[in-house]
């Protein structure tokens, strides 16, 4: 079975190079970029199946990590987004898609591969209405054991 490929958009190379590390030791593919620019070109191609976006909000260039995440959901509504933000945590209830999580940084990689599978897990699961059905039922809660948070539509 082929590793789950996952697009990484990170303009920090040291923080590029912990990411796919930590995805590559965890069984993932990792694709890894430095610009929203780039990450719109590859996604749209079609050249390969990405299973999700793991993406740095405040990114160099015309596109910030909101705006690809976003370009990215007209194209597939169901997509599974990881942000990473620094400064912009704040920001991720008016800016950030639905059903999308967010890891404030610095993180732990266990946290980034726990986000991760949390999300492609919803995306595989038999009724993924239901379990956001579930979030809209009111189970929106930050996780602080493990430092990420649920937006839910």
């Amino acid at each position: 079975m082929m590793p789950s490929l996952i697009l990484v958009v990170e303009d920090e190379y040291p923080l590029q190079g912990i990411v796919e590390e930590t995805l590559i030791e965890r069984g993932f593919a990792a694709d890894i970029l430095s610009s929203g620019e780039e990450a719109l070109t590859l996604f749209r191609g079609g050249t390969k199946e990405y299973k999700a976006l793991v993406i740095d909000v405040s990114l160099k260039g015309r596109l910030n990590g909101w705006d690809v995440a976003r370009q990215i959901r007209e194209k597939d509504p169901a997509f599974p987004i990881v942000y990473m933000t620094a400064a912009t945590a704040n920001e991720w209830a008016s800016q950030g898609v639905p059903s999308s999580l967010l890891l404030q940084k610095p993180f732990a990689p266990a946290e980034l591969v726990a986000a991760l599978s949390n999300l492609l897990h919803l995306v595989a699961a038999p009724s993924p209405r239901a379990a956001l059905a579930e979030d809209k039922a009111g189970l929106d809660r930050a996780k602080p054991a493990s430092g990420w948070l649920r937006k839910s539509e």
